[in-house]
């Protein structure tokens, strides 16, 4: 299910007014006065380029692209670039106004934006691709900067594409600006544990979430929806800890094995067929069927918008870890939380990468390189700590960790806006 397929008619029907209900909430949640809320809702700026590109066949074509910067009211901007022929404005606006709360939850030094191009990479050529990231960098040049606004790999992009980015806005500055992305490869200022950083954090929530909740990890059931950049990592990581991963889905089918599926050689088959659909030690099932797969976790780990009200209806798991950004509707949200099914939000289970992010940044303002070990370290404390401060606020306001998350991370941006005071 694309990422604009909703509920017909459900309240917040697009991803925008999605966020703007669950963030309109948790203002008032929180107890931000009008006049700040007023300030925190709204994008600051929303930036729509012309991106044309010269095909290898001589031809030009012309893609529409966005950088949008929700609040930079506790620092720079962060957020991904992705590339997808379905981005729209709206959506790059929800996820920026996501990282927004996202960066707060963690408590690091970031705001929210975000970028998109509406293009589909997989029918362009190597040469294509860099020219479309080239140019898309050099029209949004005048937001970015390790001060201001710092890109990252996300949806179809990855080190290749930061790479071209860093390198552009360095040619147009004069200088080396290693800072002004992250996810870079670590010859060019990368650091050590951004690869899979965003896996990492879903599986300490996980594991987190389940012994809060009273499930033991030996032999329990998950399913991911999602075998790409964080799901794939994701069905070794869970298998590590002892849960048996039943399921797995792409766009272009789903594996189930009630035994449990073996992550090596599930990586061995989509290695040679690039898909999961027609793994041999498993069966075959349609890839929204996985949502109905009995299992104890449901990691949903692609695009957004899959849980809807009644996908939600007939999930039958016992708590959802968000992977992937937007993947539960609000009205999805409101049949999980009636059937009592716990769900660890995006805004807090799919940090890791952007804690990560903030790492890499700061290795570059610095200078001088964190070894592996305090990179985990430094992840596995602020997830945790993040985590630990949500459920105890989701306990104290008798709500749900999604909205306890949503509001604890509006507090944080309200306070940061009022302390700044209003110019002029």
């Amino acid at each position: 299910m694309g990422t604009d397929e909703r509920d017909a008619g459900e309240p917040g029907g697009d991803a925008w007014d999605a966020v703007t209900e669950r963030l309109t909430d948790a203002l008032a949640l929180a107890g931000v006065e009008e006049a700040v809320a007023r300030r925190v809702l709204p994008p600051e700026r929303v930036l729509e380029v012309a991106v044309p590109v010269r095909l290898d066949d001589g031809t030009v074509e012309v893609l529409t692209g966005w950088r949008v910067q929700h609040d930079t009211s506790r620092g720079p901007g962060k957020g991904g670039i992705r590339f997808h022929p379905d981005v729209t404005s709206r959506e790059v606006m929800a996820l920026a106004a996501e990282m927004t709360v996202k960066c707060a939850v963690v408590d690091i030094p970031f705001g929210g934006a975000k970028g998109g191009v509406r293009v589909d990479p997989t029918v362009l050529s190597p040469a294509e691709l860099e020219r479309v990231s080239r140019r898309y960098a050099y029209d949004i040049a005048r937001l970015l900067g390790p001060d201001r606004d710092i890109p990252a790999p996300d949806v179809n992009t990855d080190e290749r594409v930061m790479s071209w980015v860093m390198d552009t806005i360095s040619m147009l500055e004069g200088r080396s600006v290693t800072g002004v992305v992250t996810g870079k490869p670590l010859p060019l200022g990368g650091s050590y544990g951004h690869v899979g950083a965003t896996s990492t954090g879903v599986t300490i929530c996980t594991k987190a979430a389940c012994a809060r909740l009273g499930i033991d990890l030996a032999g329990a059931r998950a399913v991911v929806q999602g075998y790409g950049k964080v799901g794939a990592p994701l069905v070794y990581l869970l298998s590590s800890l002892g849960l048996r991963v039943v399921a797995v889905a792409d766009v272009h089918g789903a594996a189930y094995n009630p035994a449990g599926l073996d992550p090596a050689a599930l990586s061995e088959h989509v290695a040679r067929n690039d898909t999961v659909a027609g793994f041999p030690a498993a069966d075959p099932i349609g890839r929204d069927e996985v949502f109905e797969v009995a299992c104890d976790v449901l990691i949903p780990a692609a695009l957004g918008g899959v849980l809807t009200a009644p996908v939600a209806g007939r999930c039958s798991a016992k708590v959802v870890v968000e992977a992937a950004n937007g993947p539960t509707t609000p009205a999805g949200d409101r049949v999980l939380a009636e059937r009592g099914i716990a769900v660890v939000p995006d805004v807090l289970a799919n940090a890791g990468g952007v804690v990560a992010s903030y790492f890499e940044w700061a290795q570059s303002r610095q200078g001088y390189r964190w070894d592996p070990s305090t990179v985990s370290d430094r992840l596995h404390a602020t997830m945790s700590e993040a985590l630990e401060a949500t459920w105890q606020r989701a306990a104290a306001l008798g709500v749900s960790l999604r909205r306890a998350a949503f509001a604890l991370g509006a507090e944080r941006v309200a306070e940061a806006t009022r302390l700044r005071g209003l110019f002029p």
